[in-house]
Order: structure tokens, then C-alpha cells, then sequence
């Protein structure tokens, strides 16, 4: 009897300590749930909403076109001789390019220098003959006229301009300052095929179409940027200068700017994105990553007391990092000035989740 009372005491012993045991690691378990969920507090971004200035955008594609651009031929036929310059250079107006063969055409010259000062000394008989002195100007017009023409010097004279254009065109020369490009001309190639192209890469048109709906939206001399597909880090200025009075079978209006290339960086035929800006005031703008979907609706998310609050709302006006936004009317909600807003960590917050603001 003595052995069962030491063995129910031994028990009674075992028993509390387990029990103690227990409650310890259930005090430990809450207390690092505690930990966990106040680990859990999402930080989020935030944002003051005040009435602001938006600008409003309109984002085409586009294709950058020179001003100014040739294909240059040689007027005459023969072989290129010499050329000067390779794709990529930049010339100036009146440069000579490349030349042809011109020993033929340098002994018609000659020929027809001779035929005039022959021609010079007939007219000069003739003109004695009836009477008057080498002085031309006392010949009546008329008589100095037939004169011209009956001692060849008239024909010899159309000789001689033939044949100094006849020469000319031996040499092509730059029209217009710019750059040479799709040269592949060779010397001893004949010249009947193009020569090469010239480029004025200082301005570029740039041509796109808008909505006819946008029409409104767009004016002669207003201010574009022009942003180069392959290099979105880089921003170009120019101004519409032509907006063509014609909507087409696509309910499309084509716009035209111009762009200065003050470092050069710009080339013919580069793909561009067109950005057209009209400022509008007193707006609600925020970031687009600020505005969710929701239940198929647009939201964001206001910190109030410690907590995300679902707020619909509408998006009225977007640019490309921007939305402007009103409350919902359907939903009957409304935004107001110092409405804090959420702008990140926002994709998986529920209504009433708890949330922390950047300290940043």
C-alpha cells in the first residue's frame, strides 16, 4: 500500500511537470506567432494627393524622313575616273563627289573654242564689208543678228555652251550640304546607274497619324518628343508643322513635325516613338502602379489608421507613367485632397489589410 502511494505521487509529479511543460512551449508558440504576424506588416509607398497639372499624351509611331534627300546621277555617260568620299561622310554644298573620263569632252571644248574665234573673224569681215567698224554697238540689232547667223557665229557659239555643259557634267558636285549614303559605285564603273544619296541629316520629318477623335487634341507649332525606339533613354524636341485637313478610311488624321539632330544621333529611317503633351490643371495624378483591378473595377488602396481601404475609382486621362482619377460614380465613391494614397506593394492587399508607410 505504501509502494502504490509513492507510485501515484511519482505520477501526480510527472503529470504537473508535463503540464507546465505544456503551457511554457504554447506561451513560446504564441509569443513567436505574435513575432511572425508583426513580421508580416507590409511596407508600402505612399503618396499625398493634391490637385496638380497633368500632361495629357498622345503616343504614336513613327518614321524619321530628311528634309532633304537626293539621288545623284551624272548628267553625262562614261567612266567614273575618281571618287571622292565614302557612305558616311558629310559634304558641302558644291563638294565635287567623283568624276568621269573627261579627255573627250576636254578636246571638244578645244575644238569648239577654235570654231568661235573663226567664227569671230568672219563676223568681223562681213561687218567691215557693209561698212562698219569692229565696234558692235553701232549695228542696228537687226543686221547684227543676220550677220551672226550667216557667218556661223551663232552656231559656234550654241558649240561652245554644249560643249563647257558637256564637260560639266563630267563632275558631280554636291547639291546641297549633307551626308553621302548607298554609295556602291566603284571607279571604272560606267555611270548610268545612281551615283549615291545625299542626306541633309540636320532637321527630319517625322510623319504618324491620330485618331480623328484626338484632332482636338493637336496644333500647328505644338511641341513633340521624339524618342528613338532603339534608345528610349534619349529624348528629341520638335514642333508640328503640317496637319494634313483630311480624315482617312481609317478615321486617321497624318501629322507631320520636324526635329532638330543637333548631335547627329538621329538617322534616316529610324523607327521613333512621337509623344504629343497638352497640359491639363487642377487634376488628381497618380502613378499607374497606384491603380488595381478589383472585382473588375479600378481601385486603390488609402492608408487610414494603420490600413489599406479599397476605394474605387475611375481612371478619366493616362500618360505613360501617370493616371488622372475621379471617385466612381457607380460605386459611389469620391477621392479628396490629403487622401493618402498607396502606390506599391499593392497587387495582393485586401480591404482592411495592415500596412506600414515607407519611412523614406
Amino acid at each position: 500500500m505504501k509502494m502504490n502511494r509513492y507510485r501515484n505521487l511519482w505520477l501526480l509529479f510527472v503529470a504537473c511537470g508535463l503540464l507546465a511543460c505544456g503551457k511554457e512551449k504554447k506561451t513560446e508558440e504564441t509569443e513567436i506567432g505574435k513575432s511572425e504576424q508583426a513580421g508580416q506588416l507590409i511596407t508600402v509607398d505612399t503618396l499625398l494627393l493634391k490637385k496638380q497639372t497633368f500632361q495629357k499624351q498622345i503616343v504614336c509611331n513613327g518614321k524619321l524622313r530628311a528634309v532633304l534627300k537626293s539621288d545623284l546621277h551624272f548628267e553625262g555617260s562614261g567612266i567614273i575616273t575618281s571618287i571622292n568620299g565614302v557612305n558616311g561622310d558629310y559634304v558641302e554644298k558644291g563638294t565635287l563627289l567623283a568624276t568621269l573620263d573627261d579627255e573627250k569632252a576636254m578636246v571638244e571644248l578645244e575644238k569648239s573654242y577654235r570654231s568661235m574665234e573663226k567664227a569671230n573673224i568672219d563676223l568681223q569681215d562681213k561687218l567691215i564689208g557693209q561698212g562698219y567698224a569692229a565696234d558692235t554697238s553701232a549695228v542696228p540689232p537687226a543686221i547684227l543678228r543676220n550677220m551672226k547667223i550667216s557667218s556661223g557665229y551663232t552656231n559656234a557659239q550654241d558649240q561652245l555652251e554644249a560643249a563647257r555643259r558637256n564637260l560639266e557634267d563630267c563632275y558631280l558636285k554636291a547639291p546641297f550640304s549633307g551626308r553621302i549614303a548607298n554609295l556602291d559605285a566603284k571607279v571604272y564603273d560606267r555611270s548610268e546607274n545612281k551615283f549615291c544619296t545625299l542626306i541633309d541629316d540636320s532637321y527630319f520629318d517625322v510623319e504618324f497619324s491620330i485618331l480623328e477623335a484626338e484632332v482636338e487634341e493637336v496644333a500647328l507649332k505644338q511641341g513633340v518628343k521624339i524618342i528613338p525606339f532603339v534608345n528610349d533613354k534619349k529624348t528629341f524636341y520638335g514642333e508640328v508643322t503640317e496637319i494634313n485637313p483630311l480624315i482617312d478610311d481609317h478615321g486617321q488624321v497624318k501629322i507631320r513635325a520636324r526635329v532638330s539632330n543637333a548631335d547627329k544621333y538621329l538617322m534616316e529611317g529610324m523607327n521613333v516613338k512621337i509623344v504629343l503633351e497638352r497640359a491639363v490643371p487642377d487634376c488628381f495624378v497618380v502613378p499607374k502602379d497606384a491603380v488595381v483591378l478589383r472585382d473588375g473595377f479600378q481601385v486603390v488602396f488609402c492608408y487610414r489608421e494603420g490600413a489599406a481601404v479599397w476605394t474605387y475609382v475611375e481612371v478619366v486621362m493616362s500618360n505613360i507613367d501617370s493616371h488622372v482619377i475621379t471617385g466612381n460614380e457607380k460605386k459611389q465613391t469620391v477621392i479628396s485632397e490629403n487622401d493618402i494614397v498607396i502606390t506599391s506593394n499593392n497587387l495582393n492587399l485586401a480591404d482592411g489589410t495592415k500596412v506600414t508607410p515607407n519611412s523614406r
